[in-house]
């Protein structure tokens, strides 16, 4: 007479490798964590700042702050009305022809100083490097001196060729580490096919650093609309650039919190913009050649 006993359920120890993997999620978990309350720690007063453009000036000055309150876009259509699209126009225009300008001349720049080297490479990359090593307050009486002599004082252009200046030497630093990342025998085996340098560039070694380019682009981007320094000494009303009017809202009757919030929001859009569309780009380029 047999019997059927049920078997009992085995239970499965954890093996080293899966208890290493369970550790290792929990740490990562934990830095994630960590993470997002440091990236909100850095965002908080960008939030903060948008919120109190949506407020009356009596809302943005109570103590404590007053976190429920009706909106009202008074303050950007006052912003509006006191001509901060001359001074957008003024930035974006400054901006965007100092970046072009910068990548004309620093692409070929960084090409000749990485995948065909000149002579005495180190020393033309310390003389870049080297420009920016002078305090602008050192050179700004010069500068002064200079650009009322040429008749370019409150002018745009006199800021494009700063900008371009004051860009030029970071950009060629940059794209240089981008151009040493590609092989130099895929120029080899295009000269071999037949193509000419200027094909070769065109269409094998651009297209690898595009990313590398896009990510020098929008720092010299960032770089250009937020500089403060040369537009307030080199302009009045004409070039004036946005950084410029924003000091506007500095007043001896104090600051209009409100609206200084809704003018800095404005001038901040653009930017934000133009690094949420090119973010893939820019972490691309930021880490080219990290991971072999």
């Amino acid at each position: 007479m047999s019997t059927d006993t049920a078997a009992a359920p085995v239970e499965s120890t954890p093996t080293a490798p899966e208890t290493k993997r369970a550790r290792k999620h929990r740490k990562f978990s934990a830095w994630s964590v960590v993470a997002w309350i440091v990236a909100l720690g850095f965002f908080f007063p960008v939030a903060w700042m948008v919120l109190t453009a949506f407020k009356q000036e009596g809302d943005a000055y109570t103590s404590p702050p007053k976190l429920f309150f009706t909106p009202t876009l008074d303050q950007f259509k006052a912003v509006l009305d006191s001509g901060i699209g001359t001074a957008l126009l003024n930035s974006a225009f400054a901006t965007a022809m100092s970046t072009i300008l910068v990548l004309a001349l620093g692409v070929p720049a960084a090409f000749a100083l990485s995948l065909r080297p000149v002579r005495k490479t180190k020393d033309a990359l310390f003389f870049f490097i080297s420009t920016k090593m002078l305090p602008i307050v050192a050179a700004i009486i010069p500068l002064y001196v200079i650009v009322n002599d040429i008749g370019l004082l409150d002018n745009i252009w006199a800021l494009v060729i700063l900008y371009t200046a004051m860009n030029l030497p970071i950009a060629v630093w940059m794209m240089r580490s981008f151009f040493l990342e590609v092989p130099g025998e895929l120029l080899e085996a295009a000269s071999m096919d037949g193509a000419s340098l200027w094909t070769s560039v065109r269409e094998v070694i651009l297209p690898l650093v595009s990313p590398g380019i896009a990510a020098t682009a929008l720092i010299c981007v960032i770089f250009s609309w937020n500089e403060f320094f040369f537009a307030v000494n080199l302009t009045a009303v004409q070039a004036q650039t946005i950084p410029v009017f924003l000091v506007g809202f500095i007043t001896g009757e104090g600051l209009y919190w409100a609206r200084l919030s809704a003018a800095a929001t404005l001038a901040a859009l653009p930017v934000i913009l133009a690094g949420w569309v090119a973010q893939n780009k820019l972490v691309r380029g930021l880490s080219f050649g990290a991971i072999k």
